[in-house]
């Protein structure tokens, strides 16, 4: 009796095809805004003087411009992307780094190293932000694990507590060493700032980013809960130690350059797990895509609404953010 291998079965390439194109046809979209967001803002700076090389038009552009909006991507994409990490490490769709007190821990860690450190260079005190981040994540998993029950809206209001917590800390020092100003521009996104040489750090995270989609399908397993993942031979803890370590660098990264960004890792993983489903591998790009171009619609309605003034982009994402917030804890009870 001859034995015959089975033949594998064909790709879904059709379906294939058309997820390529809607994300080529998205990644187009986000360019075109974040090309159109390079014009917007206080300073001049008109395309043909650009295009005939006026110098201060240039200076503008490639110092000021061009460097905000790579910072609004970066920072936009690795959010959202942590965000969808975190909420399958915690088993919940309400959770986020800026909701579980990973953002508060890396704030705290910034501000011990500027009262011990004070001339300390930024790459020194983004990586104390992550071992504070690091550690106030793995607080709240730790908690997470303890409690008698898994209600979807009590874990995020124990992380919201928890956040709150290490906030007060935080405040309570700074008020202590008279930092209460400089705490601000941590705790408030804000992107005014960015100019050439103090946003490269960001170029990390799309890094970081590029492991997390390497390392999608261990998180999908993981995420559906540790005696699943052992069934599977897949190591568990050190699945969940990677995404420990992608999300507190993400959140350190980000707060140490631009601050803190609300809501992003929220809102945006939830809106496209409603859309493309619970796969991380096929939901990640879609997930970066839609933070960029959240974070850009955000910065360019922060930078006109009180024009020649500019609102940092933080406020505007609290308020929106929270709104999207509202409506899918309501959705989600009615459902």
């Amino acid at each position: 009796m001859t034995i015959t291998a089975a033949r594998p079965q064909a790709p879904a390439t059709g379906s294939q095809a058309c997820h390529y194109a809607g994300l080529a046809a998205a990644a187009v979209a986000v360019l075109v805004l974040a090309a159109g967001s390079m014009f917007v803002g206080v300073s001049d700076v008109p395309l043909p003087a650009l295009l005939a090389g006026d110098a201060d038009t240039v200076d503008i552009f490639w110092i000021s411009r061009v460097p905000r909006t790579l910072a609004v991507l970066l920072a936009g994409m690795a959010v959202a992307v942590a965000g969808m990490i975190m909420q399958l490490m915690a088993r919940n769709r309400f959770v986020e780094p800026s909701t579980v007190g990973t953002v508060e821990s890396a704030t705290l860690g910034i501000l011990v190293v500027t009262v011990l450190a004070p001339g300390a260079p930024m790459l020194a005190k983004m990586l104390v932000a992550s071992v504070f981040a690091m550690l106030g994540t793995a607080l709240f998993l730790a908690i997470l694990r303890r409690l008698p029950a898994r209600n979807t809206l009590l874990i995020p209001l124990v992380g919201i507590m928890l956040g709150g917590i290490i906030a007060a800390v935080t405040t309570f020092f700074a008020y202590r060493y008279d930092l209460l100003q400089t705490l601000s521009n941590w705790m408030i996104g804000d992107f005014s700032g960015v100019l050439r040489g103090r946003y490269e750090l960001l170029w990390i995270v799309a890094a970081l980013m590029l492991v997390g989609l390497l390392a999608a399908d261990r998180f999908t397993v993981a995420g559906m809960g540790q005696d699943f993942t052992t069934n599977l031979g897949l190591n568990y803890a050190r699945t969940m130690r990677l995404g420990l370590l992608i999300v507190s660098l993400i959140s350190a990264v980000v707060v140490t350059t631009v601050g803190a960004v609300p809501f992003l890792g929220l809102v945006v993983p939830n809106i496209v797990s409603l859309i493309f489903g619970d796969n991380l591998r096929r939901a990640v790009p879609w997930t970066a895509l839609f933070g960029a171009a959240f974070v850009l619609v955000c910065d360019i309605i922060g930078r006109t609404i009180r024009y020649p003034y500019e609102v940092p982009v933080g406020m505007v994402m609290s308020v929106l953010g929270a709104v999207l917030f509202l409506a899918l804890i309501l959705r989600k009870r009615n459902a």
